[in-house]
């Protein structure tokens, strides 16, 4: 029952009971310009119908824009049927499975998903209920504060800008060291800029990196494991662990990944989901909810949480971790495109968003004033480039023919480039769009 509901007299008494003589003096560290006097000015209520028509209305003023924007969120395809299922009443209004007598199908799609990302990461154990990519690498960053017990952590150039900042968020307050190490020459990682000591609890380290070029971590590794540190490879486009050796078998320790290009759409920034595998000997450690498989007492195949219960996450400093919010419906949304796709269907969008990515970097450097930013470094399905006008130019005038031409370099100052374009590719573009992009790089 809420305050507002019991009678004046009970108001006056609880009041009382605080101390204060009126709900204005139980506010009165508010600043007076915050608070409301005036009922909101609210339009009058509407009917059904007249709601409909009006938010209808709204959404007919959306734009379809062919999209090159990546930087960590991307435009895929993804199958009807993948949406049917998952807006089925029972996935779509579950919560955290608790009850597994009630939950078994909610259960067995959360263990698929930690199935398929332990395949596509090569490492043993993974779990579930990761915000994104961005909380997934802070949170493997404490996981090896625990682990190792040491208090340095090294951060890799040319990580992502939001997991760097989501990172120095979440060790904001403790008494950690958080060291940056620029990118090379190459846009990569340098091997001698890494001096990993037996302070360091871990290197995070992003393949592909923020820019799309990949990053050879086995070398890295080594280094890192002979100073007892932990390699934990952040990932922002899954898709490309389809052709690149996955992180587990170059010796990352922990992957943080982010899961929205399987089966998430782009949706103003969210809800994605994050992706979170280690090796076995640190699953005691690992945040989040972890599903195991199990028989009954009739030698039934059945589903459970496993390992470790919901108060493991909510004891404040001494907690594992306190991600407690459930993205079951997101990993669900990434199990069924991942599970309709198969490892072909996978290998397939892989390999044609990076033909298109090549032939995209082929016909820009025939533009005058255009180059890559680091031309020598293999890329995946996204690169950087130097533009000769101002990127925010060349922006509004692919809105004016439909595009989404990239993302400024600019928004970006931690990535520490020249100005320019970051410029991304899905297996949906089409040659005659990439042949636009270019007619609006080029000012056509």
């Amino acid at each position: 029952m809420s305050f507002l509901t019991h009678s004046e007299a009970d108001r006056r008494e609880m009041l009382a009971a605080v101390g204060v003589s009126s709900v204005r003096e139980l506010y009165g560290d508010i600043p007076a310009s915050l608070i409301l006097d005036d009922p909101l000015p609210l339009p009058d209520p509407l009917s059904e119908w007249e709601a409909t028509s009006l938010v209808s209305g709204h959404a007919a003023r959306n734009a379809e824009l062919v999209c090159f924007a990546g930087a960590g969120i991307y435009d895929h395809h993804v199958p009807a049927a993948a949406d049917h299922v998952l807006r089925r009443s029972e996935f779509y209004t579950a919560y955290t499975p608790y009850q597994p007598e009630v939950s078994q199908g909610t259960l067995q799609s959360i263990y698929e998903f930690q199935t398929m990302v332990c395949e596509l990461t090569g490492l043993d154990v993974a779990n579930a209920s990761i915000y994104d990519g961005a909380t997934a690498t802070a949170e493997a960053v404490l996981m090896a504060l625990s682990v190792t017990r040491r208090r340095k952590i090294i951060l890799a150039g040319h990580l992502h800008p939001h997991y760097r900042q989501v990172v120095k968020t979440y060790t904001q307050g403790l008494d950690v060291s958080l060291v940056d190490v620029g990118a090379g020459e190459s846009g990569t990682v340098e091997e001698g800029a890494l001096e990993a000591t037996d302070a360091t609890a871990c290197v995070v380290v992003q393949s592909p990196n923020a820019l799309g070029l990949i990053e050879e971590l086995s070398p890295l590794a080594e280094r890192i494991h002979d100073a007892g540190a932990l390699l934990v490879c952040a990932v922002a486009d899954p898709v490309s662990l389809a052709l690149i050796r996955p992180p587990g078998e170059q010796g990352a320790d922990v992957v943080a990944g982010e899961g929205q290009p399987f089966g998430n759409t782009p949706n103003f920034g969210g809800p994605v989901v994050g992706l979170f595998a280690a090796r076995e000997k640190f699953i005691r450690k690992m945040p989040g909810r972890i599903v195991g498989a199990t028989e009954d007492t009739e030698g039934r195949r059945g589903y459970v949480l496993t390992l470790q219960t919901r108060e493991q996450q909510i004891r404040r400093e001494r907690a594992t971790s306190n991600i407690c919010t459930n993205q079951g419906l997101n990993a669900l949304a990434a199990t069924l495109h991942l599970a309709m796709l198969g490892r072909e269907g996978l290998r397939q969008v892989a390999e044609t968003s990076v033909q298109n990515a090549h032939y995209a970097a082929a016909r820009i450097l025939e533009l005058d004033g255009f180059e890559l930013l680091y031309p020598e470094t293999p890329f995946v399905r996204e690169f950087a480039v130097r533009t000769p006008e101002d990127p925010r130019t060349i922006l509004s005038r692919g809105l004016e023919r439909g595009l989404l031409a990239g993302v400024r370099l600019g928004r970006f100052p931690d990535l520490e480039t020249p100005e320019g374009l970051l410029l991304a590719f899905t297996e949906k573009r089409t040659r005659a769009e990439i042949d636009l992009l270019v007619d609006v790089l080029a000012g056509r």
